[in-house]
């Protein structure tokens, strides 16, 4: 299975548990340590932990296995590595801080919304 198809398959799973403004980025082009972030925003510390937890066991159901997984204990911001599929999880005001979609995906044209 392709980095994409991976992780367009991660985006769905967290659309499906209920993250909200999913995306996928691709960042072949522009970054030499991974493909792809998918980003999406938890209402909740308790919502980034178990959306955590559904991108683990995704990404096991696809047979890969996480190099790691960071922030799932504080909340704000939780990080999943897949090597070339990297997870950020996000409460509301953490991702407009950040602005990760502005910071990797300005002037993408391939950055597409996951379906709901």
């Amino acid at each position: 299975m392709s980095a994409a198809d991976r992780a367009q398959q991660v985006a769905q799973a967290l659309a499906d548990g209920g993250g909200t403004d999913v995306y996928v980025l691709d960042l072949i082009k522009e970054a030499a340590f991974t493909d792809f972030f998918v980003i999406a925003t938890g209402t909740s510390d308790r919502h980034l932990r178990t959306l955590a937890d559904m991108t683990v066991e995704t990404a096991r159901q696809m047979g890969d296995r996480p190099l790691g997984v960071e922030g799932a204990k504080t909340g704000r911001w939780v990080l999943v590595d897949l090597d070339d599929v990297v997870v950020h999880l996000f409460r509301q005001e953490a991702r407009e801080f950040y602005s990760l979609e502005r910071l990797w995906g300005e002037d993408q044209p391939r950055t597409v919304e996951a379906a709901r």
